[in-house]
């Protein structure tokens, strides 16, 4: 099982595979946004990589990144856990006077990936 550990919470074993953003609230308990439901539309699902940030990114992160003029972050929806890293959550309901962190995250990542370096 991959070992997630996020700065300043700690560090918990995930389900190999299992959706960065999902990983997030369920093993972590952290209360991340995800007001797309995880589908690559808004980017409140963001973390920051401290170390193991995957090599590669779908599409749809490259794209709605770049649309943003985004840097330095990615997207957790957009992210399997499937080796070990370390992450910031810098996106959180708390304080974000949203009505809630969003919509269901489906399991699998949406839309379907097509893969690209990073």
């Amino acid at each position: 099982m991959p070992k997630l550990t996020v700065d300043g919470v700690g560090e918990f074993e995930v389900p190999q595979g299992k959706r960065l953003v999902a990983a997030l609230t369920d093993e972590a308990g952290i209360d991340q946004l995800h007001a797309c439901g995880g589908n690559a539309r808004c980017t409140t699902c963001r973390v920051e990589f401290l170390a193991g940030e995957p090599d590669k990114m779908t599409v749809a992160e490259r794209d709605l990144l770049a649309a943003r003029g985004l840097s330095g972050i990615r997207l957790s929806c957009q992210i399997a856990c499937d080796h070990d890293m370390t992450v910031r959550a810098i996106s959180r309901f708390a304080g974000s006077g949203r009505k809630d962190a969003g919509s269901p995250v489906a399991p699998d990542i949406q839309p379907p990936p097509q893969w690209v370096q990073k």
